[in-house]
């Protein structure tokens, strides 16, 4: 039973984490992808999300609050202006945590903290991959097609193809030309 269930202290002083933690939102709003442990991104996720929804409400004490946790105003500026109108109709569950695996030096556990694509995009995509799938399935018939149409052109030819010659006729190398003559010595013998 663990009474204390703080806020995850990450292994810094409050001073300090509250500076990573700052940083890391500002990457998360601007990049919209950020790779990092898993505990980091747990912690990260509500003040994301938070900051968001001062986007939704617009005001400008929204907006100043916003300011006291994100450190750049052009990444205010585009929470308010386009990342709260693609989540207009969302209440909440802006973040998702994608788990990585282990990193290489220090086994620490790593995951993806991401905004969810907007619903359009979402399904522009989908029907972006259907028609790629579609594509993929008629150039895959035209290979097998061409292949089929290849194999019996070679079937009705006698003989088949033709071997091919490794060595030009004519094109023999002597050794004089290209230079394999003994070399002369310091005597200046041949």
């Amino acid at each position: 039973m663990r009474n204390s269930r703080g806020p995850r202290k990450l292994g810094r002083t409050s001073s300090h984490r509250k500076a990573m933690l700052r940083n890391l939102v500002t990457s998360v709003l601007e990049h919209e992808r950020v790779t990092t442990t898993d505990a980091r991104a747990k912690e990260v996720r509500p003040l994301a999300e938070r900051v968001i929804t001062y986007g939704k409400r617009g005001d400008l004490h929204a907006r100043r609050m916003a300011l006291r946790m994100v450190r750049s105003q052009t990444v205010v500026r585009k929470v308010f202006d386009s990342v709260a109108k693609r989540f207009a109709d969302r209440q909440g569950g802006y973040t998702r945590i994608i788990k990585l695996g282990r990193r290489q030096g220090d086994g620490a556990p790593l995951s993806i903290i991401e905004l969810l694509p907007d619903e359009t995009s979402r399904k522009e995509a989908a029907a972006a991959s259907k028609k790629g799938q579609k594509k993929a399935e008629k150039k895959a018939d035209k290979k097998t097609e061409k292949k089929a149409g290849s194999a019996k052109v070679k079937a009705a030819k006698p003989g088949g193809a033709k071997p091919t010659q490794t060595q030009k006729p004519g094109a023999s190398v002597s050794k004089k030309k290209a230079g394999g003559g003994q070399k002369k010595g310091r005597s200046g013998q041949a």
